[in-house]
Parts: C-alpha cells; sequence; structure tokens
C-alpha cells in the first residue's frame, strides 16, 4: 500500500542532540489545515491510502485530531502518529486519537534509562513520559511500532533496549542509525559511532525481538555489515512513499533518498548485494571513510 508522510509542523518538546530537521522549529510555522487538507486529498487521488503524520512533533499542532479525522474522512486505511510519544503520556488524549481515526503510533525511545534517554532529548522527564505514553496505547489495545536512533551514548545498550520493549509489549521496534542532518551534523564529531563497533550489539538486540516473536528493524545499515540479518533491512519494505515537508514535496522517497541521501563506496561494484543496498548516508564516510564497509563476495 502506498504511503505519504505530512511533516505538519517543526515545533517539538524535545530537543534532540540528534535531531536531522535542526532549527526549522524557529522559522517554520505550523501548516494551516486547508494545507493540510490539500496534501492528503492531492496524494489519496494518486494512490495513496496510508499516511503517517510527523514533524516536529506533529502532537504539538493544535488541530492534530482534526487533522486525523480529517485524513479518515477522506478514506486513508492506515493513520499512524509518528511522535516522541510524551502527549499519549495522558490517557484522555490517546482515546481522543484513537476515536478520531488513528491506526498506528509510532513513539521514539533513545535509552533504556532515563539518564540516557532525557539526555539525548534534552527534555528531562521525557523518558517517564515516553514510557507511560507506551504503556496507555498498549491498554488500549493500539498497535505501537518504536523508533530508537543509535548513536555513540546508547548503542551499547541496544539489547537492553530491546528487552524494554518486548516487555511493553510493543508490536515493531526498529533502530536506525543516526542520520547527520540539522543538529545531528553540529554533534557530529561525538554522537557518532562507528558502524563496526555497533553491529554486535545491533545483532544481540534484533535477537531479542525474533525470539520475541516481533517485527524488528534497522534502518541505513549496509548489506555488507548485516549478514545473517539481511530480512530485518527496513529498506527492503518501506512502502512506496511521497513526503510533503517544509515547503516542498518529494514524489518518490526512495528514489530520493538514493539519489540525494544515500551513497555507496569505490568497492560496492564488488558487492553482491551492490543493486539492492542503498549503502550509508553519504555524511557517513566523511567522518571515517571506506574502510568499514567490505564487500560480500557474489
Amino acid at each position: 500500500m502506498e504511503r505519504v508522510d505530512i511533516k505538519i509542523g517543526f515545533g517539538c518538546n524535545n530537543y534532540c542532540l540528534f535531531c536531522v530537521q535542526g532549527k526549522k522549529r524557529d522559522f517554520r510555522a505550523n501548516k494551516d489545515i486547508k494545507e493540510i487538507e490539500k496534501s492528503l486529498k492531492e496524494s489519496f487521488a494518486e494512490g495513496k491510502r496510508e499516511v503517517v503524520f510527523t514533524g516536529g512533533e506533529p502532537c504539538m499542532h493544535p488541530d492534530i485530531l482534526k487533522v486525523i479525522s480529517l485524513a479518515r474522512d477522506i478514506g486513508f486505511k492506515q493513520i499512524q502518529i509518528q511522535t516522541n510519544g510524551r502527549m499519549f503520556a495522558y490517557k484522555d488524549f490517546c482515546r481522543r486519537a484513537v476515536d478520531a481515526g488513528a491506526t498506528e503510533f509510532s513513539p521514539s525511545l533513545h535509552g533504556h534509562t532515563a539518564e540516557i534517554h532525557d539526555f539525548l532529548t534534552g527534555a528531562k522527564g521525557s523518558f517517564k513520559q515516553t514510557l507511560r505514553g507506551i504503556e496507555n496505547l498498549k491498554d488500549l489495545g493500539q498497535y505501537v511500532l518504536t523508533n530508537s536512533v543509535i548513536t555513540s551514548k546508547n548503542y551499547r545498550y541496544l539489547v537492553k533496549m530491546a528487552k524494554v520493549f518486548t516487555k511493553l509489549g510493543v508490536n515493531q521496534f526498529q533502530f536506525a542509525f543516526i542520520h547527520l542532518g540539522g543538529t545531528a551534523w553540529e554533534n557530529r564529531e561525538w554522537i557518532t559511532p562507528k558502524k563496526s563497533e555497533i553491529m554486535p550489539f545491533v545483532k544481540k538486540a534484533l535477537d531479542i525481538g525474533i525470539k520475541a516473536g516481533k517485527i524488528v528493524s534497522t534502518e541505513a545499515i549496509p548489506y555488507c555489515l548485516m549478514g545473517g540479518y539481511e530480512n530485518c533491512i527496513a529498506e527492503n519494505f518501506i512502502p512506496e512513499t511521497s513526503i510533503y515537508d517544509a515547503g516542498f514535496a518529494v514524489k518518490d522517497y526512495s528514489k530520493y533518498r538514493v539519489s540525494k541521501g544515500k551513497t555507496k563506496g569505490p568497492n560496492c561494484k564488488k558487492c553482491k548485494y551492490f543493486k539492492v543496498c542503498e549503502g550509508p548516508w553519504k555524511e557517513y564516510p566523511e567522518l571515517y571513510g571506506w574502510s568499514e564497509f567490505v564487500p560480500v563476495k557474489k
């Protein structure tokens, strides 16, 4: 099923040290509901039946519940809220979002403790609220898929994070390697781990989810590092997606991601996965080069 991602505003109550959106919150206002409606109707006419509302933090948009209802009334079958999860700490808000038509929730958790998560989000108390948000959503029987950004501060604890997710009963979880744009680029020298160093922790964490019967995935980690876990590479099953961003639209995000966002190294053509692998985000080899990426023999 084809999907559209709509960034409805860039305000956020977290100040993540890895935020790819950077300082957009300082000069980009929330989109008004008419602009959002136009994007929804265009996307529906193009055959999209899934929508993801994101930002920034979409739950800070004053008309978020109206936006969800609008998507439902237009005819979208899956309506996902990509969120830091904090507003869902309020169970009444959870119920109202579900009643409005939301069908999936994608909260982000970036550590197994408040010390790590709150440091990375720049918001004291955010860990407690996000956990409560996930608990509330699961109490209401909702589909929850979490996303965690892999950084130098949390990669050693991915197994513990996976155990937290399984205990919470989330339906699926993903570990996404940090994308070095915005604030993440400003902090790149200390916040970016080497991919070769994170992999033992990533694979053990995936094992926790697989054993528990969860859908698990990674994002922005090339095939050559994912030996034995190729089926967990998210790029394999990301649906065809268009994106309405801040003042521009990307009609085919897969092509955009490959042509503008990712890159391949001098030896990648020797790898048997060359045609299907997207490579790392292009900023990564600017820091660490290509020596970690060893072609898989054909």
